[in-house]
């Protein structure tokens, strides 16, 4: 039996998760979890890069001998490091404010024709336009994203893998790297970004263990740990946002999708992630928050008891945290509500917001779809499944929780030798080994 590890990182912790594969049936373990915890410093919120790098290391030493080692993450943060390819500050945290009045010298219909992604003001290049004239800036050789600055610090190579790469705003969709005319437009250095690689090149080694690029975003990862059988599905990965859509073989590139706010991300194959950001489960993960973090499974059952009353979770007043509560509270016109009435409204307002951009993305892309596929942390949500399905009228199939992590073994694996295929054969491996429930539209009493 073949080991593998996967460094998975998301926007409160990180683990690294082991897993082995024979005879094309994949089993998978947490031996190391640590949290990941943000630091406001100066007026600006980072992440705390050296914390999750130590929490790494000690998730690798646990893990114990492997095939190879694959890291994914959130995706748009990035590190800017010196001539001697030294960090030159903490990275700062898409949540910031620093990008909220930043305008760019290109227009937002010539950017999505380069990159089509949604316009989200915390994507990179965003971010690097804020940056610009500061000190860091002005000195800084080369810029990674997370998971490729980690792999440079384990392996001492540099470089962007594609599908993380894709959702910095500056990779021209078509060509799948950099937009070098783009790059000039704003005023970038060139050499500022590093080379592209795919998933499943070898990056380096690791004390002799091969580190290899995979699905590096982490929903390209939890993609293809989503165990679809057709190329029908709508895929849902559902934790602190719900990234919602379709895969594809080309990218949609319409006035209309632009104006809908879908984006065009690369995945692993050369596929194309076409999808809307949801705000997903940061309101709930906040309100818990305030709440003290009370039991879940007793706070979505005393939910579900209450009346549903749906707000927009995508309006930007819900991107920071702090006073959470308070501020669903307000948009819900509610006075004094419950933790249960204020979890009933965000669950519900999640399930149609799901609706929303499941019906867009079949619009759009003229792709019908037959299931949903919800994976990730939402997936152990029963509550939120079900009522997706009823606002959806399709059914839902949910898991695995730890599609994401899969996602990153099988690529590995592959990238190995121990299984072959196309994703079609690495989702059938999931299907056989994975548990997943069906939740069926219920029709209204």
């Amino acid at each position: 039996m073949t080991s593998f590890a996967a460094v998975d990182l998301g926007a409160s912790s990180g683990r690294v998760m082991v897993g082995r594969l024979e005879k094309n049936r994949v089993e998978i373990q947490e031996v190391h979890r640590f949290a990941n915890e943000s630091v406001r410093v100066g007026g600006t919120l980072h992440w705390d890069i050296l914390s999750l790098y130590r929490g790494v290391l000690e998730g690798l030493k646990k893990a114990g001998p492997v095939e190879s080692i694959g890291i994914d993450s959130w995706a748009v943060d990035y590190g800017l490091l010196d001539a001697s390819g030294a960090l030159l500050g903490n990275p700062v945290h898409y949540r910031d404010g620093r990008t909220d009045n930043v305008r760019l010298t290109v227009g937002d219909e010539k950017l999505y024709e380069i990159s089509g992604l949604q316009k989200l003001p915390f994507n990179t290049i965003y971010q690097l336009a804020a940056a610009q004239g500061t000190p860091q800036f002005e000195i800084a050789q080369q810029m990674l994203l997370i998971p490729d600055l980690l792999a440079y610090w384990l392996t001492g190579e540099m470089g962007a893998e594609y599908t993380n790469a894709s959702t910095t705003g500056l990779l021209d969709v078509r060509t799948r790297d950099w937009s070098a005319p783009l790059i000039a437009e704003l005023g970038l250095r060139p050499s500022l970004l590093p080379p592209i690689r795919q998933p499943g090149d070898v990056i380096g080694d690791y004390r002799g263990t091969r580190v290899v690029a995979v699905g590096s975003h982490d929903t390209a990862s939890a993609v293809v740990g989503v165990p679809a059988e057709s190329e029908h599905f709508a895929y849902i990965s559902c934790g602190t946002w719900s990234l919602v859509g379709l895969e594809l073989n080309e990218p949609v590139l319409s006035v209309a999708s632009r104006q809908a706010n879908f984006t065009n991300e690369g995945g692993v194959d050369g596929t194309i992630r076409y999808l809307r950001n949801v705000m997903g489960l940061w309101p709930l993960q906040e309100c818990m928050r305030e709440w003290g973090n009370p039991d879940i499974t007793e706070l979505l059952r005393a939910a579900s008891r209450e009346k549903p009353v749906v707000i927009d979770l995508d309006d930007p007043v819900f991107m920071p945290p702090g006073d959470m509560a308070q501020r669903v509270a307000k948009a819900a016109g509610l006075q004094d509500p419950s933790p249960a009435v204020l979890t009933r409204c965000i669950v519900d307002s999640l399930a149609v917001a799901h609706k929303r951009a499941v019906e867009q993305a079949q619009q759009l892309s003229g792709r019908h779809v037959d299931a949903i596929h919800i994976v990730g942390g939402g997936a152990r949500n029963e509550l939120l499944c079900q009522l997706t399905a009823d606002a959806c009228g399709l059914p839902v199939l949910a898991g695995p929780v730890e599609a994401t992590a899969l996602g990153n073994l099988l690529v590995q694996a592959r990238a190995a030798g121990v299984i072959n295929g196309d994703l079609a054969a690495l989702r059938t491996v999931l299907r056989e080994t994975q548990r997943v429930v069906r939740y069926e539209p219920q029709i209204p009493r």
